[in-house]
This record gives structure tokens, C-alpha cells and sequence, in this order.
């Protein structure tokens, strides 16, 4: 991996702390390192910390006399491969969401033209208010920006939940994969998990998908250097880091926010998901009570995502999946040609211990003129193969 020019930006917060470990970790995997402290960082660590692990002097102030005669902020502005902040505090989110340039960290920001990578870190009822989160979407918006995190878990003040930096090494390997992998520059778009078609207000239709399988190539395409919005049914997974995940519930919609993110530029469509086929024509407004040994359930068809999304004009390069149970080539390369797929990833889910609700998985993979098998093996394994594949396959479309 080649060696990068990295700005960290420090802001204050008790996870200040492992700052100074992503430094040396940095460092170790051969990166040049410069750091910009705002006053609050000072509050947790001295800057001659950063100092002595980076071997640069420090940076604190947008008013330092002797930095800005050369126009320092726009130096560093210049200097940086990538700027890191890490942690990110709520405080600092607030005002890079707003533009403002009221300190060195935040000038730089705004006169970089680098990508920065917001790092959140700050207790889980900070994070979860809704102030927070507006300014969090404003960020997402941005295409020069990218969030990593936040992680969840315990917290210095007791509490337990979303909000905690991530740890040095995932961060170095955020680094070291984004902008530079297989799919670096490419916008993806995955479809993942079940869709539950409602009933009654206590009942649905749904399957057995953990979501697994998705959440696990998200995380990959991500590691591969894309930009990955993951539009995922009811599932019981914490979000891949760096991937922007949209929670849908029933199959109309994952059809709307599926084609939602379509619209705002994709490369790459993969549909993991495991859709409704059929949802109940009516929804009882009230609990259905039983009042007989038999119940007669009129169901209509859903909207085919898939096929949808792939029929388009602007079609993106789109692979499908195929649970099946039976003649999985046959039904697998009909579904290639009917939903006029790039390629299809088919799986034999009665296969005991694969599949569905498994960490494993055995896949075929086809695709015109050709086919492939991957495993049995982790579904992390198989998706760091698959993600290789579809990019290798993508890449030749382009040419």
C-alpha cells in the first residue's frame, strides 16, 4: 500500500486518548502524519504527545503568527492525501455541517480538497439527538466527506450505545482501503435482509434472511474504496463501518429507496435482499382474532426491485442473487436473462449449515459466457471474492 500524506485532526473528547495510538499506527504502516489539535483536544492531551509520535510539529491555532506567514492552514490544506478527524466531537460535527472556518481545523476543512473522514465520538444521548443527526445527513450529502462510525458499545461516562470512536487499527485499515481498492470512486448500491409485509398490526409475511450476506459485502465494497448506501430490511446487524445504511421495512419500500439511491448516482446495483414475491392484498386496521379453524389470506404480487432497477435506461451494472433449493444453475442463469442482469449469485439454501441465518455460504456465480464456484467459507471470505469479481467484471464494462 502505497504511502499517504495523512492531516488528523484532533477535537476534544475523551477518546482523545486513542488518538495517539492511530498515530503510531499510522506511521507503522508508513504514512506520513501531521496533526491539528483544537483547544478542546488540549484539554485531554498535551500536543507535544502528537509531537513526539508524529516527529512534526503540532498545529493549534488559526492566529499563530509565525504558521500563517507562509499561509500555514492553506499549506496543510495543500499538504494532505487525506484529513482524518478523530475523534470527531458533536460540537466539531456542528459546525463542518454548517461550513464555518472559526478555527485551523475547520479552515483546513474548507480549503482542503482532499476527502476528509469524520470520525464521531461522543456519548450515545449526543449522538441519537435529533440536532445531531440532522447535521450528521448534512454530511452524508457531501462528496468530499465520509463517516466512519460511530461503533457502539461502553462508554467513559457508564453508558452503553452508538457513539464510540473506532478503534486505531479500523481506522488505519479505513485508510489504507478507502479511495485506492477494486471499486475506489464507484457509488454502490446493496439490498439486503427480509421484507415483512403486514397482516394485521401484529403479524407479517417474512423469510428466514439474517442479512448477513449483504452486510458482509458492504462492508467489503466499502474496503474496496466505494461509496456504499446499504438499503436493508429488519435485521438483527450492527452497520458495516463507513457504510451509509437506509432501514426499509416492506417490499414497495425497498423499491422506493432502492431506486431513491439509484437516482443520486450508482455504478454498482447488488440485490442480496430476499423480497416478498407476494404481500396480503389488505391490511387489518385491528388485531385478526381468531374465530375459526381456517383463515383464507388473499395475497398480490409485490414490485420487483431487481428487475426494476436493472431494466432501467441508466441501468447500473447489476448483479442479482438466487436462494433456490432445486436445479440452482438452471433456475439461476433464467433469472440472469429475464431481469437482464450483469451477473447472478446463486446459493442452494437446503444445504444444511450454508445459507440462511449461517456465517457460511457456497456460491455459484454466473454471468454470459461464463460461471465460477466460491466455498464453502465464511460469508466474509466468499464477499471479499465476490466484491474482487463483480469489480474485475465492472471494470472490463467500462472499457
Amino acid at each position: 500500500m502505497a504511502a499517504r500524506r495523512i492531516l488528523l485532526g484532533v477535537t476534544g473528547g475523551i477518546a482523545a486518548y486513542k488518538s495517539a495510538e492511530l498515530v503510531r499506527q499510522l506511521k507503522k504502516a508508513g504514512h506520513e502524519v501531521r496533526v491539528v489539535m483544537t483547544r478542546g483536544a488540549e484539554a485531554f492531551v498535551a500536543p507535544l504527545t502528537f509531537q513526539a509520535l508524529s516527529g512534526e510539529p503540532v498545529r493549534t491555532s488559526l492566529l499563530d503568527p509565525e504558521a500563517e506567514a507562509g499561509m500555514g492552514h492553506i499549506e496543510l490544506a495543500k499538504w494532505a492525501d487525506q484529513l482524518v478527524v478523530a475523534p470527531a466531537s458533536a460540537d466539531f460535527i456542528a459546525r463542518l455541517a454548517q461550513g464555518m472556518a472559526d478555527d485551523l481545523l475547520t479552515t483546513v476543512c474548507c480549503a482542503t480538497e482532499a476527502p476528509i473522514a469524520v470520525v464521531p465520538a461522543m456519548n450515545q444521548a449526543m449522538w441519537s439527538n435529533g440536532r445531531t443527526q440532522r447535521n450528521i445527513r448534512l454530511l452524508e450529502e457531501d462528496p468530499q466527506i465520509e463517516l466512519w462510525g460511530p461503533a457502539q458499545g461502553a462508554q467513559a461516562c457508564g453508558d452503553t450505545g452508538p457513539g464510540r470512536m473506532l478503534e486505531p487499527e479500523d481506522i488505519v485499515a479505513l485508510v489504507d482501503h478507502s479511495r485506492t481498492g477494486v471499486l475506489a470512486g464507484k457509488t454502490v448500491v446493496i439490498t439486503a435482509g427480509p421484507t415483512r409485509e403486514p397482516i394485521d398490526p401484529v403479524r407479517y409475511i417474512s423469510n428466514h434472511s439474517s442479512g448477513k450476506m449483504g452486510y458482509a459485502l458492504a462492508s467489503e465494497a466499502h474496503k474496496a474504496g466505494a461509496r456504499v448506501i446499504l438499503v436493508s430490511g429488519p435485521v438483527a446487524l450492527s452497520a458495516p463501518i463507513g457504510v451509509e445504511v437506509r432501514p426499509v421495512l416492506t417490499a414497495e419500500d425497498m423499491l422506493q429507496e432502492a431506486s431513491s439511491a439509484v437516482d443520486e448516482g450508482c455504478d454498482l446495483f447488488i440485490a442480496t435482499a430476499a423480497v416478498a414475491d407476494y404481500r396480503p392484498e389488505t391490511c387489518a386496521g385491528d388485531k385478526i382474532k381468531k374465530s375459526s379453524d381456517a383463515m383464507a389470506l388473499s395475497l398480490v404480487r409485490n414490485p420487483d426491485t431487481l428487475a426494476t432497477i436493472a431494466g432501467r435506461d441508466d441501468a447500473p451494472f447489476s448483479v442479482g442473487f438466487a436462494a433456490e433449493t432445486t436445479d440452482v444453475a438452471s433456475y439461476a442463469t433464467d433469472k440472469m436473462q429475464r431481469k437482464k442482469l450483469n451477473m447472478i449469485v446463486a446459493n442452494d439454501v437446503s444445504t444444511p449449515g450454508l445459507g440462511f441465518n449461517s456465517d457460511n455460504n457456497a456460491v455459484t456465480v454466473f454471468w454470459p459466457g461464463g460461471q465460477t464456484s466460491i466455498g464453502p467459507d465464511s460469508k466474509t471470505n466468499i464477499a471479499r471474492q465476490l466484491v474482487a469479481m463483480i469489480g474485475e467484471h465492472l471494470g472490463q464494462a467500462a472499457r
